[in-house]
């Protein structure tokens, strides 16, 4: 009976908790395979799997199953495919449950990976591959590179299979693109891919100029031209602006006297509009003197 409720209350806890994060950073280089785990993932270990090139499903590698590393050496996997190029991918696990594998990638080119290089035109994105790999060597024609791309940030669906270097066209200007490449060999993937790079797609020199005389534009000529408009109205029409605020006083919001009230001004709101008042033109406030007395300036009144 105990057994049965520990098992249970496992598989509740398993359950509420969810399958773990997948790991991050999924890198492999001299079949040495390292990774990141996602954060804030506690109980989880790792499990290592690759796909050689005749199969259609993923083999665990023997040395590397549910481990608590975040590396491990894969150098069995390359041994079970003739051509030495398998496709590798981690996934974590907890109580059972499995995140989502993640394909590793390769940092630097080998004969299992694309070397890239990328150079950026206005509009266009050459990515540089060379046609003399061992694969190419071996299997001629039959070998070629599959090209992913896409804007940063975006997940890559575009692509394109050339058997080397490869233009790409028609691409927005300013905007950042990124690339990942993979062989293929009889128009299947082998080896793993190349890890993702990015570059900038410049500008044209039409839109670069166009550019520079927009910002001239908005930081000289535009406040040359409004600063003389603003003393003008200041000095010369300051009558009319008042003119027009007193015209439009009863439109201005009620939230705005409130606001000039809660900071010890008079609460305009309680004053009758239809009230008439004596305007004051001038008050000389530096005499020091009293309504008593008789030396006091009267204040003008209209």
């Amino acid at each position: 009976m105990f057994l049965t409720l520990l098992c249970f209350s496992f598989i509740v806890q398993a359950y509420l908790e969810g399958p773990p994060g997948p790991p991050q950073g999924v890198h492999v280089a001299r079949w040495l395979l390292t990774w990141t785990p996602a954060p804030e993932e506690p109980d989880v270990t790792f499990t290592v799997q690759y796909r050689s090139f005749h199969e259609s499903g993923w083999t665990d590698v023997p040395d590397c199953v549910q481990i608590s590393s975040s590396q491990c050496n894969v150098t069995s996997a390359g041994g079970a495919d003739q051509h030495g190029c398998t496709l590798l991918r981690v996934q974590a696990v907890r109580r059972g449950l499995t995140s989502e594998p993640v394909q590793a990638c390769s940092k630097f080119g080998d004969p299992c990976t694309p070397e890239v290089r990328l150079s950026a035109r206005p509009g266009s994105l050459t990515v540089h591959l060379p046609g003399n790999h061992s694969l190419a060597l071996e299997h001629a024609a039959h070998a070629k590179h599959r090209v992913f791309y896409g804007k940063e940030g975006e997940p890559l669906k575009d692509y394109v299979d050339k058997v080397s270097s490869v233009t790409i066209q028609g691409l927005q200007e300013g905007q950042r693109y990124c690339v990942m490449t993979q062989f293929l060999l009889y128009q299947r993937p082998a080896g793993p891919p190349s890890c993702i790079s990015c570059q900038l797609i410049p500008l044209s020199q039409h839109q670069s100029k166009q550019t520079w005389i927009l910002a001239v534009v908005l930081l000289v000529v535009l406040p040359a031209v409004l600063t003389p408009l603003v003393v003008y109205l200041f000095m010369f029409r300051c009558g009319s602006v008042k003119r027009w605020l007193r015209s439009n006083r009863h439109s201005l919001s009620q939230h705005f006297f409130q606001d000039l009230s809660s900071e010890g001004h008079i609460h305009v709101s309680s004053i009758d509009p239809e009230e008439h008042f004596d305007r004051v033109t001038s008050i000389q406030a530096s005499s020091p003197c009293t309504p008593l007395r008789a030396s006091c300036p009267a204040l003008e009144q209209h």
